[in-house]
């Protein structure tokens, strides 16, 4: 029976799924996307996406109640600079699983999870915005002005020599 089962047990005591779980969730942080089983990715899932809510404010309460999920400075380091900012606008649904078919060996479901604003397939407007084409007009304005400013400077040189010339012509028809 299933009284009272409000989460997957996964098949393991209290201490192993925890583990486990912290692990997966180091290694989404990391990745940015792991191959597991169903069940692991939503158990994953479940436990992952507090935290990222958490992430979201950098405060130092919200580093440590996430350090003591993920024991792993880097991890929360990661999540904190990188993950969290691309994640601000976002109320919920970090993450995204995707059926993959079967395992050889055990033939056990297989899924990816990820982090859905880092995936370049399904966010393709996430780059063009990165790569806007401010940047590209900012060179060209660059290069234009370097264009401008080379003549400038040139005929700054001239008119030293033209002066000069109108002075040797000056002292002559004297």
């Amino acid at each position: 029976m299933r009284h009272g089962k409000k989460f997957n047990h996964l098949g393991r005591t209290a201490s192993h799924r925890s583990a486990l779980l912290s692990n997966m969730a180091c290694s989404l942080i990391e990745h940015k996307r792991i191959n597991t089983t169903v069940a692991k990715a939503k158990a994953l899932r479940v436990y992952v996406e507090p935290l990222l809510t958490k992430a979201k404010e950098d405060t130092t309460h919200n580093r440590r109640i996430v350090f003591s999920y993920l024991q792993n400075k880097e991890a929360v380091a990661e999540l904190f600079r990188t993950v969290a900012p691309k994640i601000a606008e976002r109320n919920g649904g970090y993450t995204r699983i995707i059926k993959t078919g079967f395992r050889p060996g055990d033939a056990a479901d297989t899924a990816l999870i990820e982090l859905v604003d880092f995936n370049e397939l399904y966010n393709p407007n996430a780059e063009e915005k990165k790569a806007t084409r401010r940047s590209r007009r900012a060179t060209t304005a660059k290069k234009e002005a370097v264009v401008a400013e080379a003549p400038k400077v040139e005929e700054k040189v001239e008119e030293p020599k033209a002066e000069a010339a109108d002075s040797t012509e000056e002292k002559t028809e004297e």
